[in-house]
């Protein structure tokens, strides 16, 4: 099997950004790193933006209104003072404009590790299955990093890049020590804990498994003890969570690839592609073709 695609950052750009105003906020390499104020490239993003993923990390600061996104299987609002974070390779999607100000943070894992050896291990909400929503207490930290990261950027883009990597490592440290305060104030149960190790083996094995015994082994649990704990934690069965992570996988492959339906059955382990077909159309009452051609026109 290949693997799912993903957007590049220009990739993204030329896709759903084809203006040139997008093209004044961003200074050379943007797969790298570029900060902008959500309110001055939001206005010019073609939406809505169908299930995609990316290359790189991105992170939202809400200053006022909210944001809405919709990152793997959760649906996520950002009120102003919160942080919403989108990992690498997570499948994510946007609809109709939020209003809303703020600041868009976008960095390749990459950018962590060249200098302080840090990765998505130290940060979790850069990881799958974590809270991506942070709402800190005292948020009034957050905008005087990013005004300062943005100040940076636009005057001199990546030529102050050292300086840049200190300033976002102190940010994502700062985020990861309100995300610690929030779990020791409001710690998860052990269902939610359970539940956060199931979506992340969800994100990385969904292609060639879609059983819940399957998980279940790989998390030392019973079949039965993983449904109440899934179901106690989201609401909905461990079977739900695989469907919709499948429908996920097989809505950026018809999105972002020409792939025949029966080849992204195969891709995402579906054996027969009728089966496949039925349970997109079950899900999403329409055929898997139907709703490459509707993604085709919108």
């Amino acid at each position: 099997m290949s693997s799912i695609p993903t957007y590049d950052t220009s990739g993204f750009r030329n896709r759903f950004m084809p203006l040139p105003e997008i093209d004044a906020l961003l200074h050379p390499d943007p797969a790298r790193f570029f900060i902008v104020r959500i309110e001055d490239m939001f206005p010019h993003v073609h939406l809505p933006v169908p299930p995609v993923r990316s290359l790189s990390h991105s992170c939202l600061f809400v200053t006022s209104g909210e944001a809405i996104m919709q990152i793997g299987g959760d649906r996520y609002t950002a009120a102003a003072g919160q942080l919403l974070f989108v990992p690498a390779g997570q499948v994510f999607s946007f609809g109709t404009p939020d209003v809303n100000t703020g600041y868009l943070l976008h960095f390749h894992p990459d950018i962590l590790s060249v200098r302080f050896g840090a990765s998505a291990a130290d940060f979790p909400f850069l990881g799958p299955g974590d809270n991506l929503l942070i709402r800190p207490e005292e948020p009034a930290w957050i905008e005087p990093l990013l005004v300062r990261l943005l100040d940076l950027y636009t005057r001199t883009g990546l030529q102050s890049l050292s300086l840049i990597r200190s300033y976002l490592m102190t940010f994502l440290y700062e985020a990861a020590r309100y995300r610690d305060q929030e779990e020791s104030l409001f710690p998860p149960t052990a269902a939610q804990l359970l539940t956060r190790r199931f979506k992340a083996l969800l994100h990385k094995h969904i292609r060639e498994e879609h059983r819940v015994s399957a998980y279940a082994g790989k998390l030392n649990v019973t079949p039965n003890h993983l449904q109440k704990a899934v179901r106690e934690a989201s609401g909905e069965s461990p079977t739900k969570w695989i469907d919709r992570t499948l429908l996920l996988e097989a809505k950026v492959l018809l999105y972002q690839t020409s792939l025949p339906v029966s080849e992204i059955a195969a891709e995402i382990g579906f054996s027969d592609p009728s089966y496949f077909t039925r349970m997109f159309r079950k899900y999403e009452g329409v055929t898997p073709l139907v709703f490459r051609k509707k993604m085709e026109k919108s």
